[in-house]
């Protein structure tokens, strides 16, 4: 695993940051926006994704990091649960919930491959390098 510096350059914070983005724009839409409840519950989710990440990045050890990471994993599969809702009430064209939908499969087996990768690394974390 190379050097990062900043939650920024991970991989999965930056497909995270275009799931949110997605959200938000599918949810603007003439269907979803007056359903203000669903609608703040799966920006919220797909916020906490990115957000997780960024927050278990900054503590700075692998082990609170990987707590966020599962967190991160877990807020991805409640905005596939929330896709796979909104699919079934009509708020999304089959091909707009496919490709979300893909999305967040993709992210969050992304997610777990990071998990994997720093429980196998050696590293504990920038805060233990004294």
């Amino acid at each position: 695993m190379s050097a990062v510096k900043d939650f920024e350059e991970l991989a999965i914070f930056q497909k995270a940051r275009e799931l949110s983005k997605k959200i938000y724009s599918i949810t603007k839409k003439e269907r979803f926006k007056t359903d203000y409840r669903f609608v703040q519950q799966i920006r919220a989710a797909a916020g906490s994704i990115m957000d997780n990440i960024a927050e278990g990045f900054e503590r700075t050890g692998n082990k609170e990091f990987l707590n966020f990471l599962y967190i991160a994993k877990g807020s991805c599969g409640e905005v596939r649960s929330q896709l796979i809702r909104a699919n079934d009430v009509g708020y999304l064209p089959i091909e707009e919930y496919d490709e979300l939908y893909t999305e967040c499969r993709k992210l969050s087996a992304g997610i777990m491959n990071f998990i994997k990768e720093i429980k196998s690394s050696e590293f504990a974390g920038a805060k233990y390098k004294f």
